[in-house]
């Protein structure tokens, strides 16, 4: 497959701009769109995005537009838009998608009401387009700094794996390729909401083994769905499975693990998100993952526990009382 110099970003907030500067750290022209008009004005004027990742100075081979556009030339896109959001973002961008088109599907979620993942969302919108998924543990911050990461990068066409790994690939942001594409994005997914259940436990102070029980519990649950959905057992045990779990359950750079932590402090969440401008993924897509669970028959006991406590149907108290009074069984179950 030919090389893929011109890459496109689809989203401007911190992940998209980070991932927009590895491309660039990597050697390639990145065209980076941004749904702020202001957000794209004062990246190409300071070569920072001051509003979602400060601090970061940009590569000037990173060109901000606020023209969707502007990407249709791509030689590749990563779509980084919210998982709520990735249905309208694509839906703008596809009458300007090229043939064929390379799209690297870069956010962790389930699509509420409709329960698609994001690779069925792309089916729908740019049906042309060919899907990757990437994930795994990486924080925006840690990779916009040149921080060392590694993550799972998931096509089933392994020449395209080759060309987007050597494409956004650099020595201090290392992709790996699988052609699972339903483990990387259920991993990606689950992990945003048991991060926030050992948010809670970290907030009501249950202590570190506590916490060490539900990642291991919690991972279950994760390859339970996964492969009710059928995906393959070692991709959930790879980065984008327990690694990503093990980072989002365990810093409160995440966003799902404080929220947590702030419920179980004993904070609204109301007040929690009203405090927020990016977007806390595991609030969104934990009804749906309890939905998926439903549908395939996985029994997910920690991630209901956490929709119930999101959806006020229960009090955090009332759904880890629920969660400690279940029958013993075997740790296989």
């Amino acid at each position: 497959m030919s090389e893929l110099q011109h890459i496109g970003v689809l989203g401007a907030g911190a992940w998209g701009t980070a991932l927009a500067e590895t491309c660039a750290k990597a050697g390639r022209d990145v065209t980076l769109w941004a749904h702020e008009a202001d957000v794209a004005d004062t990246i190409n004027a300071a070569h920072e995005n001051t509003l979602y990742l400060p601090g970061i100075t940009l590569s000037d081979t990173v060109t901000a537009t606020g023209d969707i556009s502007e990407l249709g030339d791509c030689d590749a896109i990563l779509a980084v838009a919210p998982a709520q959001h990735m249905r309208g973002v694509l839906e703008a961008f596809a009458p300007h998608s090229g043939n064929a088109q390379p799209v690297l599907l870069c956010s962790k979620g389930i699509e509420q009401g409709s329960l698609k993942m994001m690779t069925e969302v792309l089916d729908e919108t740019i049906p042309s387009a060919i899907p990757a998924v990437l994930s795994g543990p990486s924080f925006a911050a840690d990779v916009a700094k040149g921080l060392p990461t590694a993550v799972t990068l998931a096509t089933r066409y392994k020449p395209l794996g080759v060309a987007l790994m050597n494409a956004i690939g650099t020595p201090r942001f290392r992709p790996y390729w699988s052609g699972d594409l339903i483990g990387a994005e259920v991993g990606g997914a689950v992990k945003n909401v048991l991060a926030i259940a050992c948010g809670i436990s970290e907030g009501k102070g249950f202590g570190r083994s506590a916490h060490a029980a539900l990642i291991a519990r919690g991972f279950a649950e994760m390859t339970r769905l996964a492969l009710a959905m059928g995906a393959e057992r070692e991709t959930l045990a790879g980065l984008c499975g327990l690694g990503d779990l093990v980072l989002t359950c365990s810093s409160e750079q995440s966003r799902n693990m404080s929220c947590g932590l702030a419920l179980g402090r004993g904070e609204s969440l109301k007040s929690i998100l009203g405090g927020r401008r990016a977007v806390t993924e595991g609030v969104a897509s934990a009804p749906a993952i309890v939905a998926l669970g439903e549908k395939h028959g996985a029994d997910l006991p920690i991630c209901q526990a956490v929709n119930a406590i999101l959806s006020g149907d229960l009090t955090v108290d009332d759904a880890l009382e629920a969660l400690l009074a279940r029958p013993f069984t075997s740790e296989g179950d």
